[in-house]
């Protein structure tokens, strides 16, 4: 009977782990992971999808219920779809898809109407030229104008939906004599669509472009400043690394600034839906676009970062002996810099104005510091005298041949030679240029020693040399840093500092690229 259980377990344990590595339990256990790591990393996702699937039920009601479907009829589709397009992730990007929706609706409805009613006052020939003429027309300008910056910029869906609207109005009324009644219906439908995602993007529990922007900066600021300090503890740090493989997407560092550099088209798009929302709170009003320049202001920074960090992975590396001649300066350039970033990231958090000693003495010894340490050193950044290390090589070679025209002096061969005697001088001639290229290289050998030694402490002196000259790069850029800030904080009106603010730490919201509006097509 044991053996008979124990052979069942085997069994069972070999079936678990079949059953482990089929194909569909492990696609389960990964959709399972990133449905719940979805959610974690943002819960305003989870509200959002309820509120889709309660504005797509509350549409559906036209439908579901004879009253309000007798009154509308098959129109009522055209709620649906709209709430599946124009209902976004926050509350800016759907007024902006909304009020375009609307707008673009109303105006191809009204010049659709007008052209009907002109081309009904002539025969049935000419109706169908005006018509196609009036087509062409009105197409070919509302796609030229589509390419204005300013509309592309913020009318641009608008512009598509007009275009839409206008050719199925001013098309279908050729053939079908009830086009107004239809036109009618689709506009009170689409009306009520946006209602209803209007309704639920300032209401119920709202998302706000602005504030997603305003928190993407600050969180921008607090990543270049965490990426710079780590990024020279570690050039700095007294354990050697393993080599290192293709993880940069888990590198801390690489987390830093990746935000940073990927933030452009997020920073625009959020900005221009942050100018179609209303005053919803007494800090909502700011310059989006002053946002935007910071962000550039920020990638120009983090250029500075991204190369701090590629000196942590050239194959050439100072010795850990010379770097730690310049550690403790270096260390406190990073810090001072880093806590200025954590200064500015406070001040746009807490929406007032920074300190006016954000730039510490600190910081000014601290690179007084990093100055005197490296003039103390100039043979490692300078080097032997090159021109004396050429003049050593050229004089070793000169020495070499005369040495070589000295063995071989008063030699001299016949004029006539025979077979025998032509061998006899090639070998001898051979072996006589070995032994002078022996004796060459023995001359050389010393010369060409203490010349390598000398490249080779120059060589690996000039990545620190890089990295000290980013390290002072990046304070130098701080300052264009600071300048934006203090302009946002001016034009904003932001708070005066009072000594004692302290920073006050508020959840992080994560911003990321699936929050901007996606395309669900015209309709």
């Amino acid at each position: 009977m044991a053996m008979g259980k124990e052979k069942w377990e085997k069994h069972i344990h070999v079936l678990a782990e079949k059953i482990k590595t089929f194909p569909g339990f492990v696609w389960q256990t990964t959709w399972r992971q990133t449905t719940w790591r979805v959610g974690r990393d943002d819960p305003r996702r989870v509200i959002h999808a309820f509120k889709v699937g309660l504005a797509l039920t509350l549409v559906s009601l036209l439908y579901l219920l004879e009253p309000l479907f007798e009154g509308i009829g098959q129109s009522a589709i055209w709620a649906v779809m709209t709430v599946v397009v124009v209902l976004e992730f926050t509350a800016g990007a759907t007024l902006c898809k909304g009020l375009n929706r609307g707008l673009g609706t109303l105006l191809a409805g009204s010049l659709a109407f007008a052209i009907e009613f002109i081309a009904q006052e002539t025969g049935h020939v000419f109706r169908a030229i005006f018509i196609g003429a009036a087509v062409f027309v009105i197409g070919a300008a509302a796609t030229y104008i589509r390419f204005f910056p300013k509309v592309k910029k913020n009318y641009d869906y608008g512009v598509v939906i007009f275009l839409l609207t206008f050719n199925l109005i001013t098309v279908s009324s050729f053939r079908v004599s009830n086009v107004l009644k239809i036109a009618h219906e689709r506009f009170y439908t689409i009306a009520i669509g946006c209602g209803v995602c209007l309704l639920m993007s300032l209401l119920i529990f709202p998302i706000w472009s602005g504030e997603d922007l305003h928190n993407s900066t600050v969180s921008k600021l607090e990543g270049l400043a965490k990426s710079i300090e780590a990024c020279v503890n570690e050039y700095f740090s007294d354990e050697e690394k393993e080599a290192i493989q293709d993880k940069s997407s888990e590198d801390p560092i690489y987390k830093g600034y990746k935000n940073v550099l990927d933030s452009k088209s997020q920073d625009e798009t959020l900005a221009t839906h942050a100018s179609w929302e209303p005053r919803h709170s007494r800090h909502c009003r700011y310059p989006w676009q002053q946002y935007v320049k910071l962000g550039a202001v920020l990638r120009h920074f983090s250029y500075t970062v991204v190369a701090l960090h590629g000196c942590l992975l050239t194959e050439i590396q100072t010795p850990r002996s010379c770097r730690a001649l310049f550690k403790d300066p270096c260390i406190r350039v990073a810090s001072e810099v880093s806590k200025a970033l954590m200064e500015l990231a406070n001040s746009i958090r807490s929406h007032r104005h920074c300190s006016p000693e954000i730039l510490s003495d600190h910081l000014h010894e601290a690179l007084q510091d990093l100055n005197t340490a490296i003039k103390s050193q100039p043979r490692l950044f300078l080097g032997s005298n090159n021109t004396q290390a050429k003049n050593m090589l050229a004089l070793a070679a000169a020495h070499a041949r005369q040495k070589q025209e000295k063995d071989h002096h008063g030699v001299s061969l016949s004029s006539v030679k025979t077979d025998s005697s032509a061998l006899l001088e090639w070998k001898t001639k051979r072996a006589n240029n070995e032994q002078a290229r022996e004796a060459e290289r023995k001359v050389l050998r010393p010369q060409l020693s203490k010349i390598a030694i000398t490249s080779l402490e120059f060589s690996e002196a000039l990545p620190f040399a890089a990295f000290a000259s980013l390290l002072v790069e990046a304070v130098a850029r701080l300052d264009n840093v600071i300048e934006e800030v203090e302009e946002l904080g001016r034009i904003a009106c932001f708070k005066e500092f009072k000594p004692g603010d302290e920073i006050v730490e508020t959840p992080k919201v994560n911003v990321s690229q699936n929050h901007l509006p996606y395309s669900n097509g015209a309709e």
